[in-house]
């Protein structure tokens, strides 16, 4: 009786916990966590040591990510100092927001700039999207492969692929080739492109997931939105052919304004030479 009560209370304790970790209104960051990697290969090239990379998708703002939220986001990302800012698509709402917040991700100042994908939500307002970024100095990665930096031997390539639902067999070509020379980070706005591709980058990041945006203490996720499991829903996983992929549980919501379980949050990768 006694075990069953103390069972009891710590299940309703621990729910509560995870409950609270969830909710993006009592963090000073303007989202539930800052979620931290550091990437340590033999592939990372001298020069990226100790580069750092700041990370956020489908923001579908305002949603639950208010303004003022938006506010706090944007400050904490200026005291990351990230050396480059990447967007990963899912950007808004409705037409209204969209100035209001690429004004204000355009205050992140980064060493390599800020560039960005499109994801599927951003389907019925892409030309305004794409206007503001342009006016915003924000680059889109159009299924483009920008040549960054080059170094004494080989160079730093970054590349983006539009939407990700489509099939670009010629994309995937090019990130190849590019890895050939290179170090090669892809960013995808849906993980399921990178499998199904067998895109051959260093480091990938992906949103779409929402990292199921609901959970059941992570053991349960009825909603996925990837085809592929729990395998590539959050965190940081492998492709078949090795690849590295760091997918996010996003920003902001879609559907319904609830997370459980499930953290929004900001994603800072740190580069280190091994």
């Amino acid at each position: 009786m006694i075990f069953k009560k103390f069972f009891i209370r710590f299940m309703i304790l621990a729910a509560a916990m995870l409950l609270i970790s969830s909710c993006a209104s009592l963090s000073p960051n303007g989202v539930g966590r800052v979620k931290r990697y550091t990437f340590a290969e033999g592939c990372v090239p001298e020069e990226l040591d100790g580069y750092k990379i700041a990370f956020i998708s489908d923001l579908h703002y305002p949603s639950l990510f208010t303004p003022k939220r938006l506010g706090k986001l944007v400050r904490k990302l200026q005291q990351e100092s990230p050396d480059m800012l990447l967007l990963g698509g899912d950007y808004v709402t409705d037409n209204d927001s969209i100035d209001a917040l690429f004004k204000s991700l355009s205050a992140v100042e980064s060493s390599f700039g800020t560039y960005a994908v499109l994801g599927n939500h951003d389907m019925r307002n892409e030309p305004l999207i794409r206007q503001a970024m342009d006016k915003y100095g924000i680059v889109l990665l159009d299924g483009k492969v920008l040549h960054q930096h080059s170094f004494a031997v080989g160079g730093f390539v970054v590349a983006g692929v539009y939407d990700s639902f489509a099939s670009d067999t010629l994309f995937a070509q090019s990130v190849g080739r590019a890895n050939d020379s290179g170090f090669v980070i892809l960013l995808s706005h849906n993980p399921d492109f990178v499998e199904r591709h067998s895109i051959n980058a260093d480091l990938t990041f992906a949103g779409h997931t929402h990292g199921g945006q609901v959970s059941l203490f992570g053991i349960y996720t009825p909603v996925k939105n990837t085809g592929y499991g729990k395998r590539f829903l959050r965190g940081r996983n492998s492709t078949s052919n090795g690849t590295t992929i760091i997918t996010t549980n996003g920003v902001g919501t879609s559907r319904r304004k609830l997370r459980f379980c499930v953290p929004s949050e900001l994603v800072i990768v740190t580069l280190k030479k091994q």
